[in-house]
């Protein structure tokens, strides 16, 4: 019984974390002043996590239990801005279904604050060090919203009780944009040396330093400042001088330029020689989808220099790669991005032909005939008329009175006509293409007329039939982008036939062209073209001025004929990604790095 209990609690669990995840409305990002906000709304409360990597300079933000839509996954570039982000790329953490994660790339590391308004969760992060109050950072301390980190615990921070000398440090010794808050000082010097000077500011502030000696042999300056704050005439010693500093704490070290660039040549000589002791491990890596030799020529470029080795099995369609640890790890990264299924597109057209014909008749087809014989002996003639009524054709009306009395040969035909002809025709080609690859789906209809040869003194006249086609073309090479859109370079041509002019004669033909270039999300329709053509044609003839006059004129002219023509032609485009999550478009977002860097 206890074990039927746990099970239902687990089912449960299971099912309020998979059927009711909060669903993300809108990814925003904005800068207020000093501080750049992303702003994620869901439908409901959301659990987020924060921690920051200090190595690769990245706030990385974890949303538990979530669904998002695809568009909202897309990379934000912020690199225009004059803050302290440079990029923010959503994407689901990997390793889970129902979580997403949101890496924010940094220019600096700087310090972040995390937010919750109702059902909305907003990351602060300055644009500078120093701009987040103490107390706000402190409240911010167990700020969990579904447990963040602390600043403090995750970048290893050491906040000053008073005088903002950690905030001043952090701004001396990073780049970009600087702010200069320190307290104001006066300082009319000649010829001082620059350790002298250092120590005024040091006395001054409050804050420890360390000189090196290379310092000392830097040449005396003489420095005319005032009501400057400390913190920008230390900047502006440290410029002259060629000095820069490392911050540990609340302690600045300084050290001229040249002496920092020989220590950092100095590491960089002694990491190599640890490169060169660290042992080697070989690995065979399977290729699935991309070929050795693009995939070969990719990974050289990132084996360790004259340690690595590589060789290709044709095969068995491996890669063997010798190298260290760390260059091994990069490579396995680099070939699961790389080696996933070439994405293959559904393209279907929809062609839409409306005709849609008018015409309308009425009058007398041949006026009002009629004859009069004035010498016929009147006795003979018949003392009623003698009436043929027909309505042969449908649409004329007639009558004919063959004599009465001297009265002979009485015709007249009206003629009423209306005709009304409507067609709708539909062609739905449809062609699967691989990306970047064209593809040409072709439907053909053919027919034939008479060719008559002339006959000649040594052959008679030969009849031979001639066939001609009527095609409909599409040919489409479409290029999948790596946020899931379709970029489709079109080509659709369409003709048809028309009546014949002759029973021997070729019949007419209607040629559609179309060539275009188009960018359409996943699914999506998009109408690429459309023709819209009307022809209108009023056509009377008669007798001249007669045929004009009121009331009478009708008796003048043929039946006027009105001839109204329509034709429309409209032409849609909807392509899908047939093997979206098998080439990794799904998750593939456009990000400088995750917290495991290559």
């Amino acid at each position: 019984m206890s074990y039927m209990k746990k099970g239902f609690f687990l089912f449960t669990l299971i099912m309020s974390f998979g059927v009711f995840a909060q669903e993300i409305k809108n990814v925003n990002f904005v800068q207020e002043g000093e501080v750049s906000k992303l702003i994620i709304e869901a439908d409901k409360n959301l659990f987020a996590e924060r921690f920051h990597v200090t190595e690769d300079k990245q706030i990385i933000l974890d949303l538990k239990n979530v669904k998002i839509s695809p568009k909202l996954l897309r990379g934000i570039d912020t690199s225009e801005f004059p803050g302290s982000t440079v990029y923010i790329s959503g994407y689901k953490k990997p390793g889970s279904t129902n979580d997403i994660r949101f890496a924010i790339q940094l220019r600096d590391n700087v310090r972040s604050v995390l937010e919750s308004n109702d059902n909305k969760i907003v990351l602060n992060i300055e644009n500078r060090f120093g701009v987040f109050s103490k107390g706000k950072l402190r409240s911010n301390d167990d700020t969990t919203l579904g447990g963040s980190k602390s600043v403090e615990d995750s970048i290893g921070l050491n906040i000053p009780k008073s005088n903002s000398i950690e905030d001043i440090l952090s701004n001396l010794t990073m780049s970009g944009p600087k702010k200069y808050i320190g307290k104001r000082i006066s300082i009319n010097v000649k010829d001082i040396s620059v350790p002298d000077l250092l120590n005024m500011i040091a006395d001054t502030s409050g804050f420890n330093i360390i000189i090196d000696q290379e310092v000392v042999k830097s040449p005396p300056l003489t420095l005319t400042l005032t009501n400057v704050p400390w913190d920008q005439a230390l900047d502006t010693i440290m410029n002259l001088s060629k000095l820069v500093a490392d911050k540990n704490a609340n302690i600045l070290i300084m050290k001229t330029v040249a002496q920092a660039a020989k220590e950092r040549e100095d590491q960089v000589k002694n990491e190599a020689l640890k490169a060169d002791l660290e042992p080697l491990v070989t690995r065979v890596f399977l290729i699935n989808y991309a070929t050795l030799a693009d995939i070969s020529k990719i990974i050289k470029d990132y084996l360790t220099e004259k340690r690595a080795s590589m060789q290709t099995d044709e095969r068995t369609n491996s890669l063997i790669v010798k190298d260290t640890v760390d260059s091994i790890d990069r490579i396995k990264k680099i070939i699961e991005t790389l080696d996933t299924q070439t994405p293959q597109v559904l393209i279907e057209a929809k062609i839409i032909e409306v005709n849609d014909t008018y015409e309308k008749k009425i009058g007398l087809e041949q006026g009002l005939r009629f004859g009069y014989d004035p010498v016929k002996d009147s006795s003979a003639l018949p003392e009623g008329p003698g009436f043929s009524f027909s309505t042969a054709g449908a649409p004329a009306l007639g009558a004919t009175i063959g004599i009465y009395k001297r009265l002979v040969g009485l015709d007249f035909r009206l003629q009423l006509m209306e005709t009304e002809s409507k067609g709708r025709v539909i062609s739905t080609p449809r062609v699967v293409a691989q990306n970047k690859k064209p593809a040409t789906i072709t439907s053909s209809e053919q027919t034939s007329f008479r060719v008559q040869q002339v006959a000649t003194t040594t052959a008679p006249a030969l009849a031979t039939f001639q066939n001609i086609s009527a095609d409909l073309t599409l040919t489409v090479t479409p290029q999948v982008t790596n946020d899931g859109a379709i970029s489709m370079q079109i080509s659709l041509s369409k003709s048809s036939f028309n009546a014949r002019p002759s029973n021997d004669a070729p019949p007419n033909m209607n040629r559609r062209n179309v060539t275009t270039s188009v960018l359409v999300d996943n699914g999506s329709t998009v109408v690429i073209g459309g023709l819209y053509q009307t022809d209108s044609l009023d056509t009377i003839s008669g007798i001249p001025f007669l045929k004009d006059l009121p009331l009478i004129g009708w008796l003048f002219r043929t039946p006027k004929s009105n001839v109204t023509n329509k034709k429309e032609m409209i032409i849609f485009m909807t392509p899908r990604i047939l093997n979206q999550d098998q080439a990794g478009l799904s998750e593939r977002a456009a990000r400088p790095s995750d917290k495991n860097p290559l």
